[in-house]
């Protein structure tokens, strides 16, 4: 295992884990269509206790997505998570509310009400996935960033990056097509979440509407979605001298990368198509309710590839708008080769931690939400 190969290899572990994250954010999707699937208090509680038993796996993901960050590539996470500190906040603060809803929304003595927890609910449902996609979308349009390492040797202030502006990271949202990407990644999360829902709960009512908001989620994601991927393989890109390290901008540098890499390219299809399967078979048939795994392996797939395509390649991942050469690549903000190899051999027990999760979720999704489990006490 050489250094190159170390740094690659944690770019896909890191990617994967974030495309988890994305697939992982249906709990986020059925949040926000609370009170549009659910046109009863039983049925809301239904969707509510549905996503109830999943929200702690996606909390999770996001913990270790920042802390495989953290550990592989320090660099991006002191600047990234250092200096654009007021949207990751933000994020951070949607996904507390959630837990906090979950929690004290049925609890006697509750001062607020159910309905206000569950708006709480609607804003991690509607916050979570759309700022996190603004996020994302940055490793494609870059940040307003500045690394001098030489400052370590400042003893006043040894503080490596800094932000070039006083807005640390709000800036993002001032991007029109990072804004497009967070939209296409809320309305996506709308379509898992719907999906998840309608093979999670036993209830033709909510099923039936299901379908409906299906496709009023489906054609906003696919507008902006391709939009923003056309967008992307044909504009200039963030290219990295190998021998160098010099960062340059290099025309249709992202479309040269899936041609480069024809196994992600494939990925990308691949995604595409399951995704598209999951939703058009989901509409047309009234009995078909697996959806959610065509389609959650799907997204997994095109949210991996695009991140592959953003580090591999000789690309700059986290390019600076401020200083080019600033710019973060999988080269120059890594760990220590020594530390990149401790952790692959702890990595190699991750299929065992999944292997956990799969038991655990057959095992609460042996029986589906129906309205005979609403009579329980022990519930959201």
């Amino acid at each position: 295992m050489t250094y190159i190969f170390l740094q690659h290899y944690w770019w896909f572990i890191v990617s994967l884990l974030g495309a988890l994250l994305v697939f992982l954010m249906f709990v986020q999707g059925a949040n926000s269509l609370l009170f549009s699937l659910g046109a009863t208090e039983e049925e809301r509680r239904m969707i509510v206790n549905s996503t109830g038993r999943k929200w702690e796996l996606t909390f999770t993901t996001l913990v270790t997505f920042g802390g495989a960050f953290f550990a592989s590539f320090p660099l991006f996470y002191s600047t990234s998570f250092g200096g654009a500190y007021w949207l990751w906040m933000i994020i951070l603060f949607s996904f507390v509310l959630q837990a906090v809803s979950y929690e004290f929304q049925n609890k006697h003595g509750n001062i607020l009400g159910t309905s206000a927890y569950r708006w709480f609910l609607i804003i991690n449902g509607i916050a979570g996935p759309f700022l996190l996609g603004c996020a994302v979308a940055t490793f494609f349009n870059g940040s307003n960033f500045v690394v001098s390492k030489m400052n370590l040797t400042d003893g006043m202030q040894p503080v490596i990056s800094s932000w070039a502006n006083a807005s640390h990271g709000l800036d993002a949202l001032l991007d029109p097509w990072n804004l497009v990407l967070g939209l296409a990644v809320f309305f996506l999360a709308r379509v898992l979440g719907i999906l998840y829902v309608m093979n999670n709960v036993n209830d033709e009512n909510i099923r039936c509407r299901g379908s409906v908001r299906l496709i009023g989620c489906t054609v906003p994601f696919l507008l902006l979605f391709v939009a923003f991927l056309v967008r992307t393989l044909l504009k200039d890109g963030y290219a990295v001298n190998a021998s160098t390290g010099e960062v340059y901008m290099q025309p249709m540098k992202y479309l040269a990368n899936l041609a480069d890499m024809w196994y992600v390219a494939a990925m990308l299809v691949a995604g595409v198509v399951m995704v598209l399967y999951a939703i058009v078979r989901t509409v047309v048939s009234k009995t078909f309710v697996r959806g959610i795994w065509a389609g959650g392996a799907g997204t997994v797939l095109v949210v991996l590839s695009l991140l592959l395509c953003a580090g591999w390649n000789d690309t700059a991942y986290y390019p600076s708008n401020a200083d080019l050469q600033s710019s973060l690549t999988i080269a120059n903000s890594c760990s220590s080769e020594f530390t990149l190899r401790t952790m692959t051999y702890v990595s190699f027990l991750v299929p065992f931690v999944l292997a956990y999760i799969v038991v655990v979720w057959r095992k609460m999704d042996r029986k589906g939400i129906d309205r005979d489990e609403m009579k329980s006490d022990d519930l959201y």
